[in-house]
């Protein structure tokens, strides 16, 4: 009865292992990039922000599709003051960024337009009411319809 069974298990594995559209999805995974413009403004961010008393928790470079959200999931504690900055490329005509709490309720919302330096980022403060997963999606739209435009968040903590 145990070579019956076996012999069943090893058939139906090897059914499996060669049917060819027996695949994994396939998984969709952030692609860094390089921008010195971008770096340059997050180390000037950075010096900024570090002189107020707030360190770098999080920091990403991100290849991103005109018009198109990129997830970014982040844990927050409870009363803790945080604070975000996405940079967007300059050739980008408008930059948004929501961010939405554990319940999918809206708590951030932020758009720029125009081109040019300073138009380019998104800045804001906040402190959750809540210790939780926190969902932040920048998207730019770029009139280029560019595949591959350069993104940068930068998640600051104020240190106590």
């Amino acid at each position: 009865m145990k070579n019956f069974l076996k012999n069943r298990l090893l058939i139906f594995l090897l059914f499996f292992a060669f049917i060819p559209f027996a695949k994994a999805q396939d998984v969709i995974r952030p692609v860094p990039c390089f921008d010195s413009t971008l770096k340059f403004q997050a180390d000037s961010l950075k010096n900024e922000m570090a002189t107020h008393g707030f360190i770098v928790v999080r920091e990403a470079t991100m290849t991103m599709e005109s018009g198109y959200e990129v997830p970014v999931i982040l844990p927050l504690s409870q009363g803790s003051w945080y604070h975000f900055d996405f940079i967007g490329e300059v050739s980008s005509d408008i930059y948004e960024v929501r961010m939405y709490d554990y319940n999918e309720k809206q708590v951030v919302y932020q758009k720029h337009f125009g081109k040019g330096l300073e138009s380019n980022i998104i800045s804001f403060s906040y402190i959750p009411k809540f210790t939780e997963y926190h969902i932040v999606k920048p998207v730019q739209v770029n009139k280029k319809k560019k595949k591959n435009i350069c993104g940068y968040l930068i998640l600051f903590k104020k240190v106590k």
